[in-house]
């Protein structure tokens, strides 16, 4: 019978009959770990966008800069979401980013800083899935 050397046990022989055994035994391996890495990932960029939105938020009186945390939305054993929000102060994030009329006429200005570090976020993950995957 033909036997086949596996190169990751090493000296352990695989039987032709078990071949499709073993290669998807491996594959569920490597699922297993590019899933833990592609969370960590996650995690890593969820970090990023709060740190980010914290350095560039408006700081009147710095309430509104330390509100902002990083919540766990849901997790499988495939896939994590995770959410970047302002725990107290989230009335205030829609005016701030894109500005709103004032009382007596007139606007206040737009002060953008949840989208330049929602983007920077991703650009982060992205970078960090490449490089976990080479």
């Amino acid at each position: 019978m033909l036997q086949l050397r596996k190169e990751r046990m090493m000296g352990s022989t695989v039987r032709i009959d078990d071949l499709a055994d073993e290669v998807m035994k491996g594959l569920k391996d490597y699922a297993k770990i590019a899933v833990d890495d592609l969370k960590i990932a996650i995690k890593n960029a969820g970090e990023t966008v709060k740190d980010e939105i914290e350095k560039t938020a408006p700081r009147k009186t710095g309430k509104y800069k330390r509100s902002w945390a990083v919540k766990k939305v849901s997790e499988t054993s495939d896939s994590l979401k995770l959410a970047v929000h302002s725990k107290t102060q989230y009335r205030l994030t829609h005016l701030l980013e894109n500005g709103h009329a004032k009382r007596g006429g007139g606007r206040v200005a737009a002060r953008p800083h949840i989208a330049p570090a929602e983007k920077k976020g991703e650009e982060k993950l992205i970078s960090e899935v490449e490089r976990k995957l080479r």
